[in-house]
């Protein structure tokens, strides 16, 4: 919420403001200029609502909106473009948040342009509304608008957005001084107004009829029926500053002690908001006198409602909260604060992830160890948590890594939002936000020369690079987590990272280069007497040589690996590298020993109770002996295959049947 809305605190109700919504409905059927020329409207129409913060210019935009919703059956899409505290919100991150809203999936790892595009896409068909919120510049507005003539896009901002054609400014000031009134009784009740009407206009004029001040003024006046209007106005023309600062010095200075402390470290809160643990943290009190403080705060106008025990400080009162944090409370004051908060959001992340584990396992267990109040009594009730919180739970990681002098929190933060995001929506459906994650990772792991964590965030990277298609991009990233590994003496990295630039090789085409990173790899492996990656090093060797047509010397590692697989107790394994080992003989032109390797694979696949594989290696058997001149046994085989294939659909259709049952 950028904006106090023009209503009270936890009401709907919207005062005054017909003009500019007149005149912003006439906007959308304005002639454009491409209409003039005789082209049509190559992109969606753009309002832009202007004004200083706390004049309600998203109350307004969210009015035109609501009014305008049977004209776009598609639904509404909205972003926030500048963070709390005044910083620009990166466009990549902005059309992230977009997207998922739309409900496309989003490439991990995916450049700005890219996620733009998808944004423009997913859009380009749709009747739409994207309201775009207290934007910075028309750089981040321009790439978001969608090439759509049948979509709308409502931009908030301070003052014109040059650059974007045809867009014409609906620049806000004060309230006028009935509508001011009206917003400030809803807020005090009639008598009081009634009674002294030249003091209800003499407060308002004292507010600039700026809709922030007036429901900070009609708080304050709520909280204090003693109080007369006239009084209040005469208070602040006492006070220095513009109306919405002079009102919220009232304001914050009328509140008791502990409560005025809990209002500036809403400063320090992610995206400026809060629930009742996050400022039982900051503060320091109790969960329970966090959330009755935030009702509070609530009923005064001093925060929002954000849903699910959320509040957050309207974006025009952030900066006056963290010009009274500097003023009042100490640096170490402060920095301990956010250690408390990053401390209870660890442990809070901590339990969300452990409520996805069995029953007696020792995540569990030490689940039933920490306070109730940290616990979530079911996986469902975790995995609303952190839907919820997902945004400032990323934004609090964002926050973390940035202050630069939590970075031991930062990286435990980091590490349970993974491991909760990855434990409730799954690795693949988390990895865009994993990605942006392990970036953070890495930039702690680099600023403190971390060589190990900084080759495990390299790994993580390359990872989802290499999923997501960006080979040479998960390349590089391999080769630099080999060298971080290498600095930090770390075996696990090394051979994990020389395994990748492999397959990153091989993924190219570049066998020979795909052969020689395998090869080191194995090297350590063998050093090290890890039989399982020996296995699986030599089946790799074996597949890259084959398809660079060395055929001797892929025969040679495809049997080094059927011979580890058989050593561990893996038959499934043992029999798959027969199978290869099978094909190699057979690409070499030496049909019957091919017959005899697939022949014993086929009798491993069996010991293995694999009937998929044993299916499928009759099936080679049946073709091989089709060209060495056997047919009548080639049907044998191919009959047997299909027998093996009912018979393991029929066992399945039994499983899923029992399973309905």
């Amino acid at each position: 919420m950028t904006d106090q809305a023009v209503a009270t605190a936890g009401s709907r109700q919207f005062y005054g403001r017909q003009r500019e919504l007149k005149a912003l409905r006439t906007d959308i059927e304005r002639t454009g200029l491409d209409t003039l020329t005789g082209r049509k409207a190559p992109r969606a129409r753009v309002l832009l609502v202007a004004g200083r913060p706390g004049s309600g210019r998203t109350a307004l935009a969210e009015e035109l909106i609501a009014s305008l919703a049977d004209r776009y059956p598609d639904g509404v899409l909205r972003a926030r473009l500048t963070e709390p505290g005044g910083d620009p919100v990166p466009t990549a991150r902005a059309a992230r948040e977009l997207l998922r809203d739309l409900g496309v999936a989003e490439p991990p790892g995916a450049a700005e342009d890219e996620l733009t595009e998808l944004v423009r896409e997913a859009l380009g068909a749709r009747r739409a509304v994207l309201l775009l919120d207290d934007a910075v510049d028309a750089e981040q507005v321009d790439p978001l608008l969608p090439d759509n003539p049948d979509a709308l896009v409502v931009a908030v901002a301070r003052g014109p957005l040059t650059g974007i054609p045809d867009v014409r400014p609906c620049t806000l000031g004060g309230l006028d001084p009935k509508s001011a009134i009206e917003l400030l009784t809803s807020a005090t009740g009639s008598v009081r107004i009634t009674v002294d009407p030249q003091a209800a206009e003499a407060l308002v004029e004292e507010c600039g009829g700026l809709p922030g001040a007036v429901v900070l003024a009609g708080g304050w006046l709520a909280g204090r029926p003693e109080v007369s209007v006239a009084d209040l106005a005469k208070r602040l023309r006492g006070l220095t500053g513009d109306p919405l600062t002079r009102t919220f010095v009232l304001a914050h200075e009328a509140l008791p002690g502990p409560a005025a402390r809990i209002l500036r470290y809403l400063a320090v809160a992610p995206l400026g908001r809060a629930d009742a643990h996050t400022a039982s943290a900051l503060a320091g009190c109790s969960v329970s006198a966090a959330a009755t403080t935030l009702a509070d705060f609530a009923r005064l106008g001093l925060v929002a409602e954000a849903g699910d025990g959320q509040y957050e400080a309207p974006g025009h009162l952030v900066p006056l909260l963290r010009a009274q944090l500097e003023e009042r409370d100490r640096p170490a004051e402060v920095q301990l604060a956010r250690a408390r908060m990053l401390e209870r959001t660890v442990r809070l992340l901590q339990s969300c992830r452990a409520v996805t584990e069995p029953e007696g396992s020792p995540a569990r267990r030490k689940l039933a160890g920490l306070p109730k109040a940290l616990r979530f009594p079911t996986a469902e009730e975790a995995a609303r948590w952190l839907a919820s919180r997902r945004p400032a739970l990323l934004a609090c990681a964002r926050l973390a890594v940035a202050d630069g002098e939590l970075d031991t929190l930062a990286r435990r933060l980091i590490a349970s939002l993974v491991r909760a995001l990855t434990a409730h929506g799954g690795a693949e459906a988390a990895a865009p936000d994993l990605y942006g994650l392990h970036r953070l990772v890495l930039d702690v792991a680099e600023r403190r020369g971390l060589h190990r964590e900084r080759a495990a965030a390299l790994l993580n990277l390359g990872d989802l690079d290499a999923r997501t298609g960006r080979t040479k991009d998960a390349l590089l990233r391999y080769r630099s987590a080999w060298e971080a590994g290498r600095q930090a003496n770390d075996p696990y990295a090394t051979g994990r990272a020389m395994e990748s630039v492999g397959g990153s090789y091989q993924e190219l085409g570049d066998w020979q280069r795909a052969g020689d990173w395998y090869s080191r790899a194995l090297a350590q492996r063998l050093a090290r007497d890890e039989r399982a990656d020996q296995a699986r090093l030599y089946a790799r060797l074996g597949a890259v040589q084959t398809y660079a047509g060395r055929y001797g010397e892929a025969l040679r590692h495809w049997r080094a690996a059927a011979a580890g697989y058989r050593r561990l107790g893996d038959l499934p394994g043992h029999a798959r590298a027969l199978s290869e080992a099978a094909r190699v003989q057979e690409y070499a032109g030496r049909p019957e020993e091919s017959l005899r390797t697939c022949e014993e694979a086929v009798e491993w696949a069996r010991r293995a109770r694999d009937v998929r594989l044993q299916a499928a290696l009759q099936l080679r058997l049946a073709d091989t002996l089709d060209r060495l001149g056997d047919p009548a046994a080639a049907r044998l085989h191919r009959a047997a295959a299909d027998r093996l294939l009912e018979t393991g659909r029929f066992a399945y259709e039994i499983r899923s049947g029992s399973a309905e049952d």
